[in-house]
């Protein structure tokens, strides 16, 4: 019996960058606001453009979860500044510009 561990592999990588973006755009919110959009736009473009050039089918479907996460990370980006308006995630302090709390 003949085992195909492709599958499994991809469905293992993807949770693990899925979880990698979640604290990526808490983060990037965080220091840069809704503002890095862009950012997110431009590696989703990147990663999926890149998945259709490459023939490997295992690197080809990672390349497209993470541009596909990409994406998705655009519309976590400014539903993050509103669990922040919330109160849920801390605000930055941009008064003493790094972010850190004043002591």
């Amino acid at each position: 019996m003949d085992l195909h561990f492709t599958g499994v592999v991809i469905g293992v990588a993807t949770f693990i960058i899925i979880g990698i973006f979640h604290p990526i755009v808490i983060k990037a919110e965080y220091y840069f606001g809704v503002r890095c959009w862009w950012v997110f736009l431009f590696a989703g473009l990147f990663a999926i453009i890149a998945s259709l050039l490459v023939s490997s089918v295992l690197i080809s479907t990672l390349l497209a979860v993470v541009g596909a996460s990409s994406f998705w990370s655009i519309g976590e980006l400014f539903e993050q500044r509103r669990r922040v308006e919330r109160g849920w995630f801390p605000k930055r302090d941009k008064g003493n510009g790094c972010g850190c709390k004043k002591s």
